[in-house]
């Protein structure tokens, strides 16, 4: 949590305000307004103060233009007075519509974790979605256009992959879990949410793993996007770990390649025998036995199919964030294994 203790204008003088930014438990302000109190009255000092429960909803990748332009402010006050110091501090962010929204302290910390649950249980669902359509022969591609179209759906969080990471959805999920827990309830959908996931992000190493028959020792894989989504290094709960290591397991090598998470992958890792750190995504394919792709970068959207076909030795794609048109890649001469859609290999 961090709670920013700051005076918002000089003539507040001595009355403070609290904030909670980050994701906290139900409860958590209360407990920082009981803790300051017992401190102050400990001291023998005065001091007019109030807490507030300021989530915030920045992506990664995009902090700093979420900030600027947020869709919604969220406080959580019960002092209509620190309601109008906030609406007043964010004024100069919300002067073409009044994003603001005031709630209780328990209610905004609850919103947080609830926006992070929806978002994961949409994806959660949309993978689920992906196996059916697979197992049945329709394209997840086609009903993900269907289903969205719809207004009261939308497009947002509806592309089926091999699963949600980074430091907020897999938290936030486990988090709301336990407090539902706490609280007495058991939380039967959450959990769901978090099993599903778990699950997919094994979906392509056993496409992979089907496709050779299970025959992986002493091959080599190619593997773009490390990272958990674009625009981020973050490899925390990232679905290219699972890949890597299970390959690692079954006694096969990984040549990789991200634009960015380098680094990251090399602290993380450190050297091995068995993982090689490429400096584009062409280098990793050499040597390779096929390839298989993790994060949704820009740069891998459109790559030079003909030299995939000759570089790698089987011309095979395993596609979990599905880039490309299955139609338009098996005319390139090149199996294709997306989510949801194109073959079907037998489970």
């Amino acid at each position: 949590m961090l709670a920013v203790a700051r005076t918002i204008g000089e003539h507040l003088g001595e009355y403070k305000v609290v904030m909670t930014k980050s994701t906290v438990p139900v409860g958590t302000a209360d407990k920082v307004k009981a803790t300051i109190s017992a401190t102050l009255l400990a001291r023998g000092a005065q001091v007019e103060f109030d807490v507030v429960s300021n989530p915030e909803f920045l992506k990664e990748g995009a902090a700093v233009g979420d900030f600027m332009k947020p869709d919604r402010i969220i406080v959580g006050t019960d002092n209509p007075r620190t309601a109008e110091l906030l609406k007043a501090l964010y004024d100069p962010f919300t002067r073409n519509h009044q994003r603001m929204i005031v709630m209780d302290l328990r209610s905004a910390e609850l919103t947080k974790y609830a926006a992070n649950a929806m978002l994961a249980a949409k994806i959660s669902f949309m993978n689920e979605l992906a196996n059916l359509a697979e197992r049945v022969g329709a394209d997840i591609e086609n009903v993900r256009n269907g289903i969205g179209s719809d207004p009261r759906i939308g497009y947002a969080f509806i592309y089926p992959g091999i699963g949600y990471g980074g430091s907020c959805f897999p938290k936030d999920v486990k988090a709301l879990e336990r407090s539902a827990r706490e609280a007495g309830q058991e939380a039967r959908l959450l959990a769901a949410v978090e099993a599903v996931n778990d699950l997919q992000k094994q979906v392509l190493f056993g496409k992979i793993s089907r496709f050779f028959g299970g025959k992986l020792a002493g091959r080599t894989f190619a593997v773009w996007g490390l990272a958990f989504k674009p625009n981020t290094d973050d490899m925390r709960e990232a679905p290219s770990r699972v890949l890597m290591e299970a390959l690692w397991a079954a006694g096969a090598k990984v040549r990789a390649y991200d634009p960015v998470a380098m680094d990251e992958t090399a602290r993380i890792y450190g050297k091995r025998a068995d993982l090689a750190l490429c400096k584009g995504a062409s280098e990793a394919l050499e040597g390779a036995d096929a390839l298989a792709i993790c994060t949704e970068w820009q740069e891998f959207r459109s790559p030079d199919f003909s030299r995939i076909k000759s570089v790698l030795k089987q011309p095979v794609i395993f596609d979990g964030r599905n880039l490309y048109d299955p139609a338009f890649v098996a005319g390139q001469g090149i199996r294709y294994f997306g989510i949801g859609r194109g073959e079907k290999l037998s489970a």
